[in-house]
């Protein structure tokens, strides 16, 4: 499989990236009055549910972050154009920064403003989503799984068929990346059974590890460049 020399689809801060997606759902879901943060399909099917049964509160509660989400992603578009020339430091180190501490005033907040909390969550999802489309090349998102879940059953259809080994190779990245999700999703948990509305300090970590590590692997594509 041809690997892209993009920093910012690199493997490694691509898992790191699913892995904060399971993360942030599982805490939005458990913690958070029972809200998908990243999957809005989830949010828009019990916003119209709510809206037939006249639960107007319930309404309120599933499209504020529906709508946060849609802003995330328009601010993502927006850093990418204004900023996508700056040679000091890439367009999507400052949209996963901003995720981390975004993530670290949720930790602060208590249950009774979860409306808040999971606005915010959902922002930073389609900040996410939006920033960071690709793993080495290949279309993928860090946040939900039913794209992922179908690219990696075609592909592992394909080499069925065909005995490609590049179909495989594809197939099992994308397999590594749910499970990267599942693995999230099982660390949010154990989390919040200790910390709490704390435990989203943790996912602010693993994406600042994920900010510190673009600058690593800038710097190994250089040095592969000179040589």
């Amino acid at each position: 499989m041809k690997h892209s020399t993009q920093v910012s689809d690199s493997l490694g801060l691509g898992l790191l990236l699913t892995l904060s997606g399971g993360f942030m759902d599982a805490y939005s879901y458990l913690f958070r009055g029972k809200v998908f943060a990243n999957a809005q399909t989830g949010n828009i099917l019990l916003l119209g549910i709510n809206i037939f049964e006249g639960q107007w509160e319930n309404t309120i509660k599933y499209l504020i972050p529906v709508i946060a989400f849609s802003i995330g992603i328009a601010i993502a578009d927006i850093v990418r154009r204004k900023l996508k020339e700056r040679k000091s430091i890439h367009w999507r180190q400052i949209a996963i920064v901003t995720e981390a501490m975004i993530l670290l005033l949720v930790g602060f907040l208590p249950q009774e403003l979860n409306l808040v909390a999971n606005s915010l969550i959902s922002l930073v999802c389609g900040l996410q989503i939006e920033s960071f489309k690709k793993i080495r090349g290949l279309g993928a998102a860090t946040t939900m799984c039913v794209g992922n879940l179908r690219y990696a059953t075609e592909w592992l259809c394909e080499y069925a068929y065909t005995k490609n080994q590049d179909a495989i190779e594809k197939g099992w990245l994308y397999l590594a990346v749910i499970l990267f999700f599942v693995f999230g999703a099982i660390i949010g948990s154990i989390c919040i059974k200790y910390l709490g509305q704390y435990s989203i300090f943790i996912c602010s970590m693993i994406l600042i590890v994920g900010f510190i590590s673009m600058f690593y692997d800038k710097e190994k594509i250089m040095q592969s460049k000179q040589e």
